[in-house]
């Protein structure tokens, strides 16, 4: 147990100073898979600076919230940062259920009350031991508009500020957490947009939450219901998106795309100004990229999937404006997306590594490894990754008709420079009636027809390309690529999807320099950014 430090404020130290030498501390003494298991990564002080900055309330006495404190680092330079407002008086709420942590946590708000004193601001502080979500589960009752279920007193009890960089890890269906927040997510959430969104329903009228999270909830569809309730609750105000995976949180050794979020609990208004900046980590951070945007043009709060974008270079936001005109989804061209059925460890006992000829029925598999861009290579050499799988009665119901279709890779590496890489399959490729798609590959297809030459070779060149890359990157923050989020990105006409793939199969000229110049031309999005 971590009871007693020799660490002690330093003097004229500042409070937010003395909470991170606190969590540098912490974190020499506890080992990474107790942080794991608490799902910690501590705020380094310039992005807990810039989150504090976001904060523009101007109240004489101001209710906090913060509730997964850690060393109370978000809450010190909160409290600095509203020196430079009216505020006489501040009430704090923090909550922290890792007991290795609360004597550190204690100390850094003792001196960050004394050390306020010292300024003529009183503080009254409480730290629950208790699980955040849990003890505030009432707030979670219905997945209907929180306002309709708002008790007389509530707001008393609610906030004026919450700001957060909540614990990240996935929750099974079966935790108590995930069935008392089954109106606010789906599938297998991760615990920080329950956080979030719970916190966003603790804010009073006019009431700020500013928070630092990964950016995978912009989009996909386990988040789906998390952004329907979070964006029918508060209103984006500021947007700051850290392009680098690696130096956010690079103590923590933590690889992930994370964005800063302020909202507002006000009613929903497209026109309002939402400020979107960018740093490609925390070397820049004071001198990042900044630009206005109407809210309408980051997220349709009228659509299904309330995909949030993130344009953050000119190129982006004249990408984001071209698209913006295009009216159709796959669905409209009566296209659909599907996942491949082939879970390869549930039927080993199917694939096949050589053809065997007239011996066993065999049918082609495609993996993601055969999958490139605008080229399928198949037959490969791959270990433990047979290239044909059997026909047979148990995993007929595995395989897909043979038919044209576009292959479209689930999941990009690190190593990828894009993250939609496709691939044209046609009929002829092989002479069965039947072919296997395993389930890292998305499958593109006309259910009720056939797919012809120059709409395969018109849509995965448009996937494959640099336009196509940057659309899918402006509200995509990770290496999944889900058949929900295909589904939901717009599409040109398909006349123009066809003159596409007619002016490359003419050309004869499948590369990607070819690509990327039909496209362009087509669209004239390169001379907008010239």
């Amino acid at each position: 147990m971590i009871n007693k430090s020799d660490i002690t404020p330093s003097e004229n130290e500042l409070p937010s100073e003395y909470a991170d030498r606190l969590g540098i501390f912490y974190t020499q003494k506890v080992t990474a898979e107790h942080k794991k298991e608490f799902g910690q990564y501590f705020t380094p002080i310039p992005i807990a600076r810039l989150m504090a900055s976001y904060s523009d309330l101007r109240k004489d006495s101001i209710r906090i919230l913060d509730p997964g404190c850690g060393t109370a680092i978000l809450s010190c330079v909160l409290c600095e940062h509203l020196l430079n407002t009216k505020v006489k008086t501040i009430s704090l709420v923090a909550y922290e259920t890792d007991p290795e942590i609360i004597s550190l946590s204690e100390k850094a708000l003792n001196y960050l009350k004394k050390w306020l004193e010292e300024k003529g601001i009183s503080l009254q502080y409480n730290i629950y031991v208790d699980d955040f979500i849990l003890e505030n589960a009432e707030f979670l009752i219905s997945d209907e508009s929180p306002s309709l279920f708002e008790k007389p007193g509530d707001e008393l009890i609610k906030y004026d500020i919450i700001i957060s960089n909540p614990p990240y890890f996935k929750l099974s269906k079966e935790d108590e957490k995930t069935k008392a927040a089954r109106g606010l997510v789906n599938g297998q959430p991760n615990i920080y947009s329950i956080f979030i969104g719970l916190a966003a329903r603790l804010l009073r009228k006019k009431g700020e939450l500013i928070f630092i999270s990964p950016r995978s909830f912009t989009s996909g569809n386990y988040f789906k219901a998390f952004r329907e309730n979070f964006f029918n609750t508060v209103q984006i105000d500021k947007i700051h998106l850290f392009v680098s995976r690696k130096d956010t949180f690079n103590r923590d050794g933590v690889l992930q795309e994370t964005v800063i979020i302020k909202a507002v609990k006000e009613n929903n208004d497209p026109d309002r100004k939402v400020l979107v900046s960018s740093s490609a980590g925390i070397s820049d951070i004071l001198a990042p990229s900044t630009k206005f945007f109407n809210s309408s043009e980051l997220i349709d709060i009228d659509s299904r999937e309330k995909i949030l974008h993130l344009p953050t270079t000119i190129k982006e936001e004249i990408i984001l404006n071209l698209v913006a005109n295009w009216e159709d989804v796959l669905s409209n061209f009566n296209i659909k997306i599907s996942t491949g059925p082939v879970v390869s460890f549930r039927a080993w006992e199917y694939i096949q590594r050589d053809y065997e000829n007239g011996l066993v029925f065999l049918a082609p598999l495609f993996w993601l490894h055969n999958v490139n861009k605008m080229i399928l290579e198949w037959p490969k050499q791959l270990k433990d990754k047979g290239q044909f799988i059997r026909i047979e009665a148990g995993s007929k119901s595995l395989l897909i008709p043979n038919k044209n279709y576009i292959f479209l890779r689930r999941f990009s590496t690190k190593d990828d420079k894009s993250r939609l890489i496709a691939a044209p399959y046609f009929c002829n490729y092989a002479k069965s009636e039947l072919i296997g798609v395993e389930n890292k590959l998305n499958y593109i297809y006309r259910k009720d027809g056939h797919l012809d030459r120059d709409e395969v070779v018109g849509l995965c060149a448009l996937l494959n390309s640099d336009l196509f890359n940057n659309y899918f990157q402006i509200f995509n923050g990770n290496v999944n690529v889900s058949a929900t989020e295909l589904r939901g990105m717009r599409f040109p006409s398909l006349e123009d999807v066809k003159i596409i793939g007619k002016k490359i199969i003419l050309s004869n000229d499948y590369s990607m320099t070819n690509v990327d110049r039909i496209v362009s031309e087509l669209f004239e999005y390169e001379i907008l950014i010239k």
